[in-house]
């Protein structure tokens, strides 16, 4: 009975035994023999290439007494070619194969008559004399178009501009010896339940390419923070305001104050506040940008500055806190998404660097406090109405005067000395505008990477090779590049570099 209950009707069996038994003859017409036996005999023979007349053995005897004798002592016949297959025309003997894998077609197969199994194909020597014939690699298969209005696969695609320069390996470390800390993070902050939005993570990276200019930013928790479980005090903001050719990018980073609790949130105000204030002119700015009014845009972005930072010390007196402890260096650049404008403006207040990669050279173009105004920018012309410092205080942002609340209004008296505390030295406004030629990389960075770029010669060289060739890097391998670490300098990296196309 089957296993779904069926009796059996003395047939259901005979297609098991049409298969394997010898004794049933095949339906066709072929006269030879074509059990599976045979079958398998007729492969063993083609690969070994011993042949023999269909029906009997090499050695001449009678197709029964071979088949007997071989069934007898596990030895398999040799029949002829059967119809189904082509007439041989590879000559008799032992076929030995090159090393490397078997031609298309051929497998291994192993011995049933006790003789050795072919050895591996490196102890295979060719046939004295003989070339070798190494089979061909397979084709590879073409690409597939996809259908109108869909995507290409990654793996059709061209290859992007964008690439990860290779004239460098990347590296962990420059200098005279690894940095004491490890080079990944120990410890996370320690949170407030109450407080989960003022956690700060670990890194941030972004970017961006318009026109000619490809943007890379990255934010990194120096490794002394990541020691000591403390929050990177560097806040980056990258931003966009409007759209197409009249739309202004701004990259903002603030360092807090050392030592200081809270120093990361001061750093997050204050880019919040400056992008504010750049995003609701950003229409004023670009077209200043654009027509190369470097008089206003120094002025009024002073005008910025300033009151971006005056807020900063009017919320450390809400708070109760000292406002030289709740305060944070401001360094920005406003670049143009016109392709057509390639003046790039930096601005800003306190430590950090400004550099440029041109020809294959680092050029420290961070402006001195000798030189409040800058290097004059090419094509900028004087205007009559600019001041002896070559500032036109005609740009109205709506912001209204004295813009410090610590300064004076006029006609006010000015504090004398012993009247209260002397309020120390402000840092002087920095501010940049210069004209972007094909090749260049401008960086901006934090002096987390600044005092190393300018102390150590390997890193500056290093980053040349890496920079210097191949075109912008990947978002990965900029993150990498700003990461090389350089001991006795542990603190937090900021860092924004724009390549020219």
């Amino acid at each position: 009975m089957s296993q779904q209950g069926e009796k059996p009707d003395g047939h259901e069996d005979d297609w098991w035994g049409q298969l394997y038994d010898d004794s049933t003859q095949d339906t066709g017409p072929a006269p030879g023999a074509d059990s599976l036996d045979d079958r398998f005999a007729s492969a063993v023979g083609t690969v070994d290439g011993g042949t023999a007349p269909s029906g009997g053995s090499p050695e001449g005897e009678s197709g029964a007494g071979a088949d007997s004798g071989a069934r007898g002592s596990g030895a398999v016949p040799r029949p002829g070619p059967v119809p189904w297959e082509p007439p041989s025309t590879r000559p008799p003997g032992p076929v030995t194969f090159p090393p490397g894998p078997m031609p298309p077609g051929f497998r291994e197969v192993a011995p049933v008559d006790g003789s050795p199994t072919r050895p591996p194909h490196d102890q295979v020597p060719p046939p004295d004399g003989a070339p070798v014939a190494v089979p061909p690699p397979p084709a590879r298969p073409p690409s597939a178009v996809p259908p109108p209005g869909e995507p290409p696969s990654p793996a059709a695609r061209p290859p992007a501009e964008t690439v990860v320069p290779g004239a460098a390996p990347t590296v962990d470390y420059v200098g005279s010896g690894p940095p004491t800390y490890d080079a990944e993070p120990t410890a996370l902050p320690l949170a407030d339940p109450e407080g989960l939005d003022d956690l700060v993570p670990d890194t941030v990276l972004d970017g961006a390419r318009y026109g000619a200019l490809t943007l890379r930013a990255a934010s990194v928790r120096g490794d002394s923070a990541r020691y000591r479980g403390e929050p990177r005090r560097d806040c980056l903001l990258t931003a966009r305001f409007g759209t197409g050719d009249q739309a202004l990018v701004l990259v903002a980073m603030a360092t807090g104050a050392r030592a200081t609790p809270g120093a990361h949130r001061a750093a997050a105000q204050v880019c919040r506040w400056i992008g504010r204030a750049v995003g609701r002119s950003h229409v004023r700015l670009a077209e200043d940008i654009r027509a190369a009014r470097r008089g206003e845009l120094k002025s009024g972005l002073h005008r910025l500055t300033d009151r971006s930072l005056g807020r900063l010390r009017a919320s450390a007196a809400e708070q109760g806190v000292d406002p030289e402890e709740y305060t944070a260096g401001l360094r920005c650049l406003l670049l143009p998404a016109d392709p057509a404008c390639r003046t790039r403006v930096f601005f800003g207040v306190g430590e950090g660097g400004l550099f440029r990669l041109r020809g294959g050279e680092w050029q420290d173009i961070e402006p001195r406090v000798a030189e409040p105004a800058g290097e004059p920018v090419v094509g900028f012309g004087s205007l009559p109405s600019e001041t002896p410092e070559g500032d036109r205080l005609t740009m109205d942002l709506g912001i209204a005067t004295p813009v410090n609340p610590d300064e004076p209004s006029p006609g006010l008296p000015v504090p004398l000395a012993g009247n209260g505390p002397a309020e120390p030295p402000r840092d002087p406004f920095r501010f940049r505008a210069s004209v972007a030629r094909p090749g260049d990389t401008l960086l901006l960075c934090s002096s987390g990477l600044a005092d190393p770029l300018r102390d150590e010669p390997q890193l500056a060289r290093h980053l040349t090779l890496r920079w210097s060739t191949g075109g912008p890097p990947s978002l990965d391998a900029f993150l990498v590049d700003t990461r090389v670490r350089v001991k006795g300098y542990a603190d937090d990296r900021t860092a924004a570099a724009v390549w020219e196309a």
